[in-house]
């Protein structure tokens, strides 16, 4: 239906009925952070070109509403007979105008898309600026641009306007980079977070008649400053020079002086590794624990109440900073390109874990990125743009296997040329957009190394090798030592990579490497002790496929499909996992949660015994399972045997996600159900 966007309102499609939302708590196993495109790019398509917005915004907390005028300056396609926006299905556009003052006509679609016809056809290249007068109710209860996401609400204590929202209209997110001045006024009190040079605040009258204050922002950089977070804030905390904030709720506010000091830790790390950001300043905010569970624009990083005193929320936050680099000084060309923005970020943080807490911190790390990696490798990340970009396929192959790709081309060159390529990709597409084939040529460069195989194998290809050896020992004449000569076979059969092999001998352990050509390759090792087994890739540099990992992956599809309400599904996942691996305590530890949530109690009881008497992999499944249990008896009317296992999770003493003192919490009273459960 074509409507006229003038001085009448504007007719929507009829709504749809209420959507089931996710879990956010689970959901954080999907998408750590908003940093992905919501639409698939086209790149053989001339496309819509958002170089800048001039928005004017008013807030009214109380009511949950905004008023807003914006102003979009933009090229389009010659001749285009119809200009499209993305734009959020809740609010209601009451006017679009041309240059020229001139009423466009246009209609709304299904998903919120706004189709414009200009009054005139558009020249190549052309500069427009139309202005969208819009206003609507944002709760974050409405249907949004992606299901089950809570992406913007207008409330107390926090507002927050994602990005990802499509609270402005939006083409291309978080590949068609823009400028940004805004101009945003809320209720007195409230503080405001947004990119770039912030005007001193100055009081106003809201169209509601009560006092507010107006906040102005002015981000001149080719970026994505779209994120607005309004709240009433604490602090600012601070540590070191200043140039890192946090701003937390009251709730929160005991960790504020710790979690200013984590910020800029991470901050000048990652300065120190990627080399000197676009601004030095950085404001870190809390944002409700219903929405993302981080979010990240130009001078800002977010992340939920819940995380910023938790362990947790240390490597969460370390991968929302890393963006301010890889996502926001350079970002993907297509979503094809996701892999490097994403997967550095999440390479970040296990870059800063390391420097922590030392490499066993980051090869224990790595086994679950590893499982991620492969946990939806069934198409080159060189064609993630066919996937839906929030879907687990997606977030998996772009954040975790792009992680493991620069954790493997780290091991290739060396740490130095690592950093060297980092730096160098950073520093040439400042402001930029980047391919993967602008980023291969970074790498060849700095490295002096030819990575075509590389990038071949992990960007344009599948699968990750079994690595298998067979090899044979013979003594060498005049004392002169043993000669190993074996073969490493694999199944995939354009994999070429050197790979290290460790022989452990009587004496002095050899490293040597092999060039790994093929499912067959020989080798010649000599030692001057006798060799007591060889280990192909020691020290986990390759992802590589092994019946460890595919128990993680099955774990881990077992989870995603709980938090999409999918529990059929996830106990055949779980049970999957254990036929590899019987002893394992995490498989019975996810299935006995299921079954509690079914109110299969017994079952439940029995695969908690089970996680138990198993492995103890990871170990906090030992204190865990024990309150579990615990909280079954309460529920079944036995206290005493509810108090002992309490009392056996305390002896733990693992306080791992709060473990301890939930137990003693219920030592103290019996837990109960809460009624929504």
């Amino acid at each position: 239906m074509k409507i006229a966007l003038g001085f009448k309102k504007m007719m929507t499609t009829p709504p749809s009925p209420p959507r089931r939302r996710r879990d956010f708590a689970a959901i954080a196993a999907l998408l750590l952070l908003c940093a992905t495109p919501l639409l698939a790019q086209h790149p053989d398509r001339p496309a819509l070109n958002i170089t800048g917005y001039n928005i004017d915004v008013e807030l009214d907390s109380a009511a949950h509403h905004i008023t807003a005028k914006t102003v979009v300056t933009f090229t389009a396609p010659g001749n285009a007979q119809d200009v499209s926006f993305g734009f959020h299905p809740a609010l209601k556009v009451t006017q679009i105008t041309d240059d020229g003052g001139k009423v466009l006509t246009g209609e709304r679609l299904a998903d919120g898309t706004i189709r414009v016809t200009p009054a005139t056809p558009i020249a190549q290249a052309q500069v427009q600026h139309w202005t969208f007068q819009y206003e609507g109710i944002l709760t974050g209860t409405e249907d949004g641009p992606i299901e089950g996401l809570k992406l913007a609400a207008i409330e107390e204590p926090i507002t927050y306007l994602l990005y990802a929202a499509r609270w402005f209209p939006t083409v291309g997110f978080m590949t068609d980079r823009f400028t940004a001045e805004m101009h945003i006024r809320v209720p007195q009190g409230m503080k405001v977070f947004a990119s770039g040079a912030q005007g001193a605040s100055h009081s106003v009258t809201l169209a509601s008649g009560k006092p507010g204050d107006q906040f102005d922002f002015n981000w001149t950089k080719p970026g994505f400053p779209g994120t607005v977070i309004a709240g009433r804030y604490l602090g600012p905390y601070t540590a070191g020079p200043g140039n890192v904030k946090v701003y937390l709720t009251v709730a929160h506010q005991s960790f504020g002086n710790q979690f200013a000091q984590t910020a800029a830790k991470e901050f000048d790390f990652f300065s120190e590794d990627f080399g000197a950001p676009e601004t030095p300043h950085l404001n870190v905010v809390e944002i409700p624990d219903d929405t993302l569970p981080a979010v990240w624009a130009p001078e800002l990083a977010a992340i939920l109440g819940s995380r910023v005193g938790d362990k947790s929320g240390v490597r969460l936050l370390a991968n929302t900073i890393a963006h301010q680099w890889w996502g926001s000084e350079v970002s993907p060309k297509t979503l094809n390109d996701a892999w490097i923005t994403n997967g550095m970020s999440r390479y970040g943080e296990l870059m800063f874990l390391e420097d922590e807490s030392g490499r066993s911190a980051l090869q224990a790390a790595l086994q679950d990125v590893a499982a991620g990696a492969l946990a939806y490798d069934t198409i080159p990340l060189s064609s993630t743009g066919r996937l839906g970009p929030f879907t687990p396929e997606f977030q998996s192959m772009t954040l975790e296997k792009g992680a493991m790709i620069f954790h493997m081309l780290r091991g290739e060159v060396g740490d130095n040329a690592f950093l060297a390529i980092l730096k160098g990709a950073l520093s040439q597409y400042t402001d930029a957009s980047i391919t993967t084939d602008d980023f291969e040529k970074v790498a060849d460069a700095q490295s002096q190394k030819e990575l075509t195989p590389f990038f071949a194998q992990w960007v344009d290809g599948t699968g990750a090798p079994t690595f298998k050896n067979k090899y044979s020992v013979y003594r060498l004449g005049n004392n002169k030592g043993f000669r190993t000569i074996g073969d490493i076979t694999q199944d995939l059969d354009l994999f070429n990579m050197p790979v290290d092999a460790r022989v452990e001998t009587d004496g002095k352990t050899v490293n040597q490497m092999i060039d790994v050509v093929g499912t067959d390759s020989q080798f010649v090792i000599d030692t001057f002790g006798r060799p007591r087994r060889i280990a192909i890739d020691p020290e986990n540099w390759v992802l590589k496929s092994t019946p460890d990992l595919q128990v993680r992956i099955a774990i881990l599809k077992g989870q995603q499909l709980v938090a999409q309400g999918d529990l059929v599904g996830a106990l055949a996942q779980y049970q999957k996992a254990l036929v590899a691996n019987p002893q394992s305590s995490l498989a019975s530890y996810r299935i006995g949660e299921v079954l509690f949530t079914q109110r299969n109690y017994q079952a439940s009881v029995n695969a908690y015994r089970d996680a138990l008497r198993g492995d103890d992999e990871p170990p906090w499944t030992e204190v865990w399972s024990h309150i579990q249990i615990g909280k079954i008896f309460d529920l079944t009317g036995q206290r005493d045997r509810a108090v002992n296992e309490y009392r056996l999770a305390v002896q733990t003493n693992d306080n791992t996600q709060g473990a301890l003192n939930e137990a003693r919490l219920y030592l103290q009273k019996p837990f109960k159900r809460p009624e929504n459960q």
